[in-house]
């Protein structure tokens, strides 16, 4: 790794060495350096612009369908801007996402994976997508500083970007946008604190070279983050590079970004899953992790992509992407009763992810009988395979307590082992293959737009003994999944839509008991659970201010036995109301926020067990507002405020033990000013401003019912200097 930090590094040294062809003016370092980019309907490169306020864009990918303008869009999505990411000191995705009332982040099962629940269903971060690509990005944690943009799709997406690789996404999917070359030149440096010594610096180089009819345009970022955070004794290491070109010219679009993501965490703070009663919530900062445990993930990533126009009407596009990962954990997740004391093991796994996905399409402009279609075709192919290994201690374990915790003594990790840790074998190999045909409609002067669309969708997955690489189970099947969508524009600033969509999953394998009881088809893997979606609502655009109404139901098959026979006629039902506002209601105000009211339902359940009862994990009622002032009698101080509300949630399917609602409130401040011809910024934040304590998630993994801890009161200091 090495020899790639010093490749990046030099390449900073590069790109701040070259003049700026584009523009030989020198930047003003008080404009907004966002990309200005012509806007291209339905382009898989060309960006939407912002909406004013700058924290939201206009409109963001849509898969197959490309870059859309949110009021054409049949769908509904949010999607941030780089602004609010670094106006917010944010540090991962799950910060970004802390500003979006439809999302609540929870964590990976037993691991310390972000998982972002959507519409009350889970979006694995390995299921994520890299400008349009399944399974580029870091698995288990994303560094704001590779972010341009994060969009936010909310619904099956099945369709739109092929069934997701890790099984998940079936309410929402989150694309990752790399970070692209500002027009002007770019040369920000940031170097910050936080926690109890947690310190940041980081680097970020622009250039655009050429043109407005041919340009290239190069960016670098450098991260490094070390230190305790404010969680006692847990210390946390980041360190990112990237390198991302892109090319226009006025008919071929080009990008390629290659990164590089080292995470390493000492005594991360773990999960905790409840033993009958829930636990109260410790101090935020008190750390229950044992010293000799750790987490850490080396990512190696990259992608590229072409779109050009083969005529005026028609463009053909082409991408491509890898990622090689590898991980090390040693961990100790308790088990806890009412009064606080918990029992734990050692767990040890070792992974290596090798990963590859691949689109192509082309789409045609053209009419008929005073329509005007947009017409695509699509293909797309992810592959993987993972090594994996694993040890666990003798399961009795050790004891401790929540409110007191003390070290404990490192067992073995020699009781139950699968595989070689320092040469894991592969256990697991996924390939997905699709291929989708997709027809939007312009109707009355583009005041009516229908899209239709279909994509046969095949999943393969294979499962491999940990010691002696042997075939254990093999999962072949496939089917196709439609999507219809319909907007109508009664004027300019509104526009009503509706869709039907849909989301696959691999099915599951029957077992050879359930609940004690024989199962008659064990060994008998189901056919793909599709679930289905409803959704309308209505989008208004005033010009400087924006929101939506929607309503959505989706049902998703599960897994039950009914006389003995294993099958996916169980159901779980999520309904939802959601409202979203963005924009600049005052020249000096920007505000960004929502609600969300969800009631998620078991429904057909095992023996009529819990019908009706609340779904884990999944609160009825999520709130969330964000407001920056620009103080007028100031010129150059911001004031900002977020406040994040959520209500109650169960943490058993019989709705016995429920976790507390809870509330956050961040407060932020930033004052620009220009020394000489560096703008200098120093932003301070106050995170938890109460220092609340409660669970901030239940579960994340489908029927788990684990529980994370909030993040304690914490203060950030950044200064940043633009030249």
């Amino acid at each position: 790794m090495t020899f790639r930090r010093a490749l990046l590094s030099a390449s900073v040294c590069a790109v701040l060495s070259m003049p700026t062809v584009a523009q030989q003016t020198a930047s003003d370092p008080s404009q907004n350096n966002n990309i200005e980019r012509i806007e291209v309907q339905g382009s898989q490169v060309t960006l939407n612009g912002e909406y004013p306020g700058g924290q939201v864009a206009r409109g963001g990918r849509a898969g197959i369908l490309g870059n859309l303008d949110f009021m054409d869009s049949p769908f509904m999505a949010t999607n941030f801007t780089d602004e609010i990411v670094r106006n917010q000191q944010s540090k991962s995705i799950a910060d970004v996402l802390q500003n979006d009332p439809v999302v609540r982040v929870a964590r990976g099962f037993g691991n310390f994976q972000e998982v972002y629940i959507i519409r009350g269903f889970p979006v694995y971060s390995d299921d994520m997508t890299y400008n349009g690509l399944y399974g580029i990005l870091p698995r288990q944690y994303v560094a704001a500083e590779l972010l341009e943009r994060v969009e936010v799709f909310r619904g099956a997406s099945t369709f739109l970007n092929g069934a997701a690789p890790g099984g998940s996404g079936l309410g929402g999917l989150v694309n990752v946008v790399p970070k692209r070359a500002p027009e002007t030149a770019l040369n920000r440096i940031r170097v910050g604190v936080e926690g109890q010594g947690h310190t940041y610096i980081a680097a970020d180089v622009g250039r655009r070279y050429g043109d407005e009819n041919e340009n290239t345009g190069i960016r670098v970022n450098l991260v490094k983050r070390d230190g305790e955070t404010a969680v006692d004794e847990q210390d946390r290491e980041v360190s990112v590079a990237s390198f991302g070109v892109d090319y226009q010219s006025d008919a071929l679009r080009l990008s390629a970004d290659l990164g590089f993501q080292e995470h390493d965490v000492d005594a991360p703070r773990p999960s905790v899953t409840p033993f009958g009663a829930i636990p109260s919530a410790p101090e935020a900062d008190n750390n229950f992790a044992q010293p000799w445990t750790f987490t850490s993930e080396e990512q190696l990533f990259g992608a590229v992509r072409a779109e050009y126009d083969v005529l005026e009407n028609t463009s053909t596009w082409l991408a491509m992407g890898f990622r090689s990962g590898e991980e090390e954990n040693v961990l100790a997740n308790p088990t806890a009763s009412a009064d606080g004391d918990f029992s734990a093991y050692r767990f040890d796994n070792t992974r290596e992810d090798n990963v590859r996905s691949y689109e192509a399409g082309i789409r045609s402009r053209f009419s008929i009988a005073g329509v005007a279609h947009n017409l695509i075709v699509s293909a797309s192919s992810f592959s993987m395979d993972s090594k994996n290994a694993y040890a666990f201690s003798d399961f009795s374990g050790f004891v401790g307590n929540l409110y007191n915790p003390v070290p404990a003594m490192q067992p073995s990790a020699d009781f139950f082992t699968g595989g070689n840790l320092s040469q894991p074998l592969v256990t697991l190999t996924n390939e997905n293959e699709s291929v989708a045909l997709a027809d939007m409609m312009s109707f009355f002067n583009d005041s009516v737009m229908v899209t239709l669309g279909a994509r046969f969708q095949a999943i393969e997955t294979s499962s491999f003994d940990y010691n002696t690489g042997e075939v254990l189970s093999r999962y072949d099947e496939s089917r196709v999944t439609p999507v219809a969508g319909v907007v109508y524009k009664p004027r300019e600033t509104i526009s009503l839509y509706a869709n039907y969509s849909e989301g696959l999953v691999p099915g599951e394998v029957a077992p050879s008991q359930s609940g004690g009881q024989p199962v008659n088809n064990a060994g008998e893997v189901l056919d793909p659970f599709r679930s289905q979606q409803f959704e309308a609502g209505v989008k208004v655009d005033v010009g400087k201010i924006g929101g939506v109404i929607s309503v959505y139901s989706t049902e998703k098959p599960s897994a039950i036995v009914n006389e003995n026979i294993f099958s996916s006629d169980g159901e779980q039902r999520n309904r939802g109301v959601e409202i979203s506002v963005f924009g600049l209601p005052h020249p000096d105000v920007k505000l960004l926020g929502g609600l969300t009211l969800v009631q998620a339902e078991q429904t057909n359940t095992q023996d009529g067990l819990n019908e009706g009862k609340d779904v884990v994990g999944i609160p009825d009622f999520q709130a969330n507002i964000n407001v920056e002032w620009d103080v007028a009698a100031a010129p150059g101080l911001t004031l900002d405020t977020r406040g994040i509300y959520t209500s109650e949630q169960y943490a058993d399917a019989a709705n016995i033990y429920e976790v507390d609602s809870s509330h956050r409130v961040d407060i932020g401040a930033r004052y620009s000013m220009m020394l000489g011809n560096t703008d200098l910024t120093l932003q301070a934040r106050l995170e938890n401003v109460f220092d609340n304590n409660y669970w901030a998630s239940v579960g994340g993994f489908p029927g788990a019912n684990y529980l994370v801890l909030s993040e304690p009161r914490t203060a950030k200091l950044t200064a940043s200097f633009a030249f």
